[in-house]
């Protein structure tokens, strides 16, 4: 494959990179990031490239499959590493910091995999893009000696999405995911009820062909976060939409008018810090 212009150089840069460190270990979701950092990993280092992901209950099932698809499309060796971070309450009470908790255990069991199959390098999907938001598990990957290769090679999310598409990855135009941990207030307990309740209430919207969307949960109400260009759709909708987030487990339904949002919940920080 022939790499030219901008993202072209950038690319090339990741695969120097890459043949550099000889061995790499990558936290593998399956999102954007990680697929597109696991696929060059795959054409440059071949089997001396290893994906691993870590399957807590943060981690939706649909993702979990899909992650392990991705593996094999790839063609990257696959580890899967079940924790049950439920059982830290740093995790499951959900404090603002939560994302560095969880970090830390996900990519120390990474580190601890890598090692035990002999590579040095263990590295993450944070991209330039990623700088721009409130992210304390950014803390834990340095702390763990984490490396960021898209990162440092200089990728933002569009450049991903852009070499994703020239590689033929089915993740180019994948919408932005996040663990099933970020659609809960901070300070609100996360039990693995809530958890199946919100991903079935997703599971159900992306069935109607809703593709941005978030169902946050604040106790007995559903919040859903659409695309603005979908609102109109969702209210058409209504009593479906009703009838299948209230089978999910969702008392209260309500359609946040302000659309989808990343990091939305992050807003309550913010407005403390002001």
């Amino acid at each position: 494959m022939v790499w030219r212009g901008a993202v072209g150089k950038k690319v090339l840069a990741l695969m120097d990179w890459l043949r550099g460190q000889g061995r790499v270990a990558v936290g593998f979701s399956g999102g954007v990031d990680s697929t597109f950092l696991a696929a060059v990993a795959q054409l440059t280092l071949g089997k001396q490239a290893l994906a691993v992901t870590i399957d807590t209950p943060l981690l939706a099932r649909s993702e979990l499959r899909e992650a392990r698809a991705l593996a094999r499309q790839i063609g990257i060796r696959l580890r899967v590493e079940r924790i049950n971070v439920l059982t830290e309450q740093n995790i499951a009470g959900n404090p603002p910091d939560r994302c560095y908790h969880c970090k830390k255990i996900d990519f120390t069991r990474i580190r601890a995999v890598a090692e035990a199959a002999g590579i040095a390098c263990i590295c993450d999907g944070s991209n330039l893009d990623d700088l721009g938001d409130y992210r304390p598990g950014s803390k834990a990957l340095e702390e763990v000696g984490s490396q960021s290769p898209l990162k440092l090679c200089g990728f933002t999310k569009a450049d991903i999405r852009a070499a994703s598409r020239q590689l033929g990855l089915p993740t180019a135009d994948k919408p932005a995911m996040a663990c099933l941990a970020s659609r809960f207030p901070y300070g609100a307990q996360i039990t693995q009820r809530g958890l199946t309740t919100v991903e079935r209430a997703e599971l159900a919207l992306r069935a109607l062909g809703f593709k941005q969307l978030r169902v946050r949960l604040h106790g007995d109400v559903g919040r859903i976060e659409l695309a603005a260009a979908e609102l109109g759709r969702a209210l058409k909708q209504r009593e479906k939409i009703l009838t299948l987030l209230k089978a999910a487990g969702i008392r209260y339904v309500t359609l946040d008018l302000a659309g989808y949002r990343m990091g939305s919940l992050n807003e309550a920080l913010k407005k403390k810090r002001e």
